[in-house]
């Protein structure tokens, strides 16, 4: 039985259930240890009775079969805590659970373990709360994971769990996986079903998640994106973002590198590590670096208007 969860990303996993090189029961096993060993605070909630039974009858012909995920604890999962990471509603339980995910446990085979830590109601960009405390950044413990997804990108990143999902409204997603140093999207409108609820949220919302490689994230929307009856703002998926990867060529393409933004403070060492991954990637696909001066507007205070 390993010792520790699986530190690649969540296809390797899959690949390597299929092998017979780990199994979906061991696999959880580790993964439930080093959570209650954790002191990321990365899950507000672990459900082990469940998630073994899941991981029992893993079925790993599907994309995630088998995979440990967490699940972002500001959707809802029946049976489970709804808290919405607040007090106000700290009893508070789902009675159904949120079409994105069951699309990632019914067509992915996604293996549930328990809810991930979140900024109160999703309102603020660091996850610490009255209710869960403050979920640590595992690159540097006493500093953020970021938020409102803290939680998912804690747990990724911290190698307690290859997959977790996320939100992002204002940066939700995005920053805390910068933060902590995996890949982020906030795909387009509409992407991933927001319902049940889904005429009740604000329309800048979208679902998605943390991972540790760009193929997961890809995997991810041709398992959850497309149309859904319950939510009408749903577009039809093409469900082929993994098999097109590194099918578009880059050579030739301009492109700008611009660490700060046009303003943001570093810490040290960081522009210069982005400005080494740059000139890597420029350099193995061929593309071409222009100079682009960036002077954007304040845009947290438009935002904040």
């Amino acid at each position: 039985m390993p010792d520790t969860p699986w530190q690649d990303d969540a296809c390797s996993l899959v690949d390597a259930f299929r092998a017979g090189d780990r199994s979906p029961v061991e696999e959880l096993e580790a993964t439930l240890a080093a959570i209650e060993s954790s002191d990321l605070n990365a899950f507000s909630f672990v459900d082990p009775e469940r998630a073994r039974a899941a991981a029992a009858k893993a079925d790993l012909s599907l994309p995630f079969g088998g995979v440990p995920t967490g699940i972002k604890e500001l959707e809802p999962f029946e049976g489970w805590p709804y808290t919405g990471a607040s007090l106000m509603y700290k009893d508070r339980i789902a009675d159904h659970t949120g079409r994105s995910i069951l699309r990632l446990l019914e067509r992915g085979g996604a293996v549930p373990v328990g809810l991930t830590c979140a900024s109160e109601f999703g309102g603020l960009n660091v996850s610490v709360t009255r209710l869960n405390g403050v979920t640590h950044n595992p690159w540097r413990h006493g500093r953020t994971a970021g938020g409102s997804s803290g939680g998912s990108a804690s747990a990724v990143a911290g190698g307690l769990v290859s997959l977790a999902t996320a939100g992002d409204g204002g940066g939700s997603i995005r920053i805390p996986t910068a933060y902590c140093g995996l890949l982020g999207m906030k795909g387009t409108f509409g992407r991933i079903t927001r319902a049940p609820g889904a005429n009740t949220r604000p329309n800048t919302v979208v679902l998605g998640n943390a991972s540790r490689s760009v193929r997961d994230a890809a995997r991810y929307y041709d398992v959850c994106a497309g149309l859904d009856p319950w939510d009408p703002s749903t577009i039809p998926s093409k469900g082929t973002w993994e098999r097109d990867l590194g099918t578009y060529d880059l050579a030739g393409k301009r492109v700008a590198v611009v660490p700060n933004l046009g303003g943001v403070t570093l810490e040290p060492g960081v522009e210069e590590r982005i400005r080494e991954s740059a000139a890597d990637l420029i350099e193995s696909t061929g593309m071409i670096q222009v100079d682009l001066a960036v002077e954007p507007p304040n845009l947290a205070a438009q935002w904040m208007m």
